[in-house]
């Protein structure tokens, strides 16, 4: 190094800065994403509860069987309110057929004496083509305007969709699907528990005499709802009525027993999982300890000790003959035999011999 000349010495700072920087565009980056997140979720829930004809979204949940919740068209709020539209008559005892088109209602008139109001009235209406409608009830204003003050949402009910409004002078409820359903999305089996918590007591029991106002509003996306409207006197289902005051206290009850039933089924099914997570880690034990005494009993054996135990010698350790010798044929030792035998047979053979070999030159000497 040159003398007189410092050394240049590097500074953090311009890195430190530098990854500053980088983390707070990235920070500002995230928080843009989550915000147009935010007006995303807040513009698509305006647009399924708006229930726009165009929203393709809405009707395919719809058709599986997701309920959406709908408000009522505020045209057709305004001119009820301004008592605008156009009311037809509807006479107990009568049915009227017709089609609405989406997000506008079709109103009707019922109206009923002092006995029909004492016995009971009951408004149903269906659809024989699975339409969505809704089904709307208006108290009159003093300055002739209808007010909304009851509706109900057509479900369906077997082939049909059907809604009904029942003024029998004791509490009814009606069902309301999309608390059955928001609990099948967290939980299915907890639907079940949930599926009478979806009751909600109608606000309106009865009638007084007089004309009430009803309306048919078309709930379906694209084409018009057809629908059959009728208005009953319950003086002639006096049976029905009965069976219905007495249905209604009977889901109640079993609503209250779902509840209690639910804890102790929750414990039961904690159990359960318990004594099958034990089954399996048993039944695993079981069959090791019987994979080992499988293997302990092949283990007893001559030929698996003798190519352990014997070295390649064919002798024991303790000085014996081996497993080959073992083997043998019984009739083999007895032709194999002592040194001893062997070797008298053969000097006798030998005997022979030499005594043979002996006359033939003996007799040889003689003829010469």
């Amino acid at each position: 190094m040159c003398p007189g000349i410092r050394p240049i010495r590097k500074s953090k700072l311009p890195t430190e800065s530098l990854l500053s920087s980088i983390t707070l565009t990235r920070m500002l980056t995230i928080l843009k994403l989550l915000n147009f997140l935010r007006r995303l979720h807040i513009h698509t829930t305006y647009y399924l509860t708006q229930r726009k004809g165009d929203n393709t979204i809405a009707q395919g949940l719809s058709k599986l069987g997701v309920p959406i919740k709908t408000t009522i068209s505020a045209n057709v709020l305004e001119e009820a309110i301004n008592g605008t539209v156009t009311v037809r008559p509807l006479p107990i005892g009568t049915s009227v057929s017709g089609k609405v088109d989406k997000q506008c209602a079709h109103f009707f008139g019922v109206t009923i004496n002092e006995q029909q109001a004492e016995a009971g009235i009951v408004v149903r209406v269906t659809s024989t083509a699975q339409s969505k409608f809704k089904l709307l009830y208006f108290e009159q204003e003093a300055n002739g305007g209808y007010n909304l003050a009851l509706q109900e949402d057509s479900e369906k009910t077997g082939k049909v969709t059907s809604a009904g409004m029942y003024f029998l002078h004791f509490q009814v409820y009606r069902m309301d699907s999309t608390v059955n359903a928001l609990a099948m999305a967290k939980d299915p089996e907890a639907a079940f528990f949930k599926r009478l918590e979806g009751l909600q007591p109608c606000e309106v029991s009865e009638l007084k005499a007089g004309t009430h106002i009803f309306a048919v509003y078309g709930d379906n996306f694209f084409k018009p709802a057809s629908y059959v409207i009728e208005a009953l006197c319950a003086r002639s289902y006096e049976d029905s009525t009965l069976k219905l005051k007495e249905i209604e206290a009977q889901i109640l009850r079993k609503r209250t027993d779902l509840r209690q039933f639910e804890t102790e089924y929750r414990k039961a099914l904690a159990r359960f999982q318990e004594a099958t997570n034990r089954y399996s880690q048993e039944k695993q034990s079981v069959d090791e300890l019987l994979k080992q005494r499988d293997g302990i009993h092949s283990s007893f054996t001559v030929t698996r000790v003798a190519s352990g135990d014997f070295g390649s010698s064919g002798t024991a350790g303790n000085g014996t003959s081996s497993s080959s010798s073992s083997n043998r044929v019984p009739g083999e030792d007895s032709k194999m035999g002592s040194p001893v035998e062997d070797g008298s047979v053969e000097g006798k053979d030998k005997s022979k011999k030499k005594w043979f070999n002996l006359n033939l030159r003996g007799s040889d000497k003689r003829v010469g």
